[in-house]
């Protein structure tokens, strides 16, 4: 009897193995999409397992069809990602323009005339744009002339230009990829039709990758796309309620 319930357990153990599911990916800077972020948050909002990328941005996290993924760093806006299948994932985090920046100060020149002041020379007197007569040169307030890092400041009016180009493409996106426009094209309606808007919203990488970006054949087919899936895949789970801290 032992012998057949051994045999049972061997049989059955690959099952339990096969069962269990995870997704992998990387996580790069959205601006510079070469390089990886690390120790990013990545969590699962539905069994509420977590993990972070490594050094070269890569994550490994248990998950299945229909869970909901969470991504978050520090001086990034935060991410989600709908798992609609487990292949290998690629993640691009914007960086949050409004994260305050330290201002680098990469040189300091002093005034030599306050490190030394000939007692034989006769103070110089000016006429400044403050309308005072007879002030001396060397009453300069401070004696210092900084050089500010303005190349900081020239990559962050950079970014903020970058996030008001992908506003205007999020607005193309609601604008052509609505109800409206999507039932004309293909007959969907109710939960179908949010479901479907859900899953297959056009990203705003693959519009700006394909200029003039055709909405009307990618709804055609996205649609039988749709059609091809099973069942359970075409819903859209609700996102669980995360509990305040």
């Amino acid at each position: 009897m032992s012998k057949y319930l051994f045999l049972l357990f061997i049989c059955i153990a690959p099952f339990g193995v096969w069962a269990q599911t995870s997704v992998s990916g990387t996580v790069y800077d959205y601006d510079n999409k070469t390089f990886p972020i690390q120790d990013v948050i990545v969590r699962n909002l539905n069994s509420k397992e977590l993990s972070r990328t490594k050094a070269a941005g890569q994550f490994t996290l248990a998950a299945k069809v229909g869970d909901l993924l969470e991504f978050s760093f520090v001086g990034y806006h935060t991410d989600t990602l709908f798992l609609i299948d487990l292949k290998p994932k690629t993640i691009f985090l914007p960086g949050n323009s409004k994260t305050l920046k330290e201002v680098e100060i990469l040189s300091a020149k002093v005034n030599p005339s306050v490190l030394y002041r000939d007692p034989n020379a006769k103070e110089s007197k000016r006429f400044g744009a403050d309308g005072l007569r007879g002030k001396g040169n060397n009453d300069r307030a401070g004696g210092m002339m900084f050089n500010l890092g303005y190349g900081k400041m020239k990559r962050e009016r950079e970014k903020e230009r970058r996030l008001e180009e992908r506003d205007v493409y999020e607005t193309e996106i609601r604008e052509n990829f609505n109800e409206e426009s999507i039932t004309k094209l293909v007959k969907l309606k109710g939960e179908d039709l949010k479901d479907f808007m859900a899953i297959y919203r056009p990203t705003e990488a693959l519009i700006k990758d394909e200029r003039p970006f055709n909405y009307t054949y990618y709804i055609v087919k996205a649609y039988h796309s749709w059609l091809k899936l099973p069942a359970g895949q075409r819903k859209v789970y609700p996102m669980p309620k995360l509990k305040a801290n």
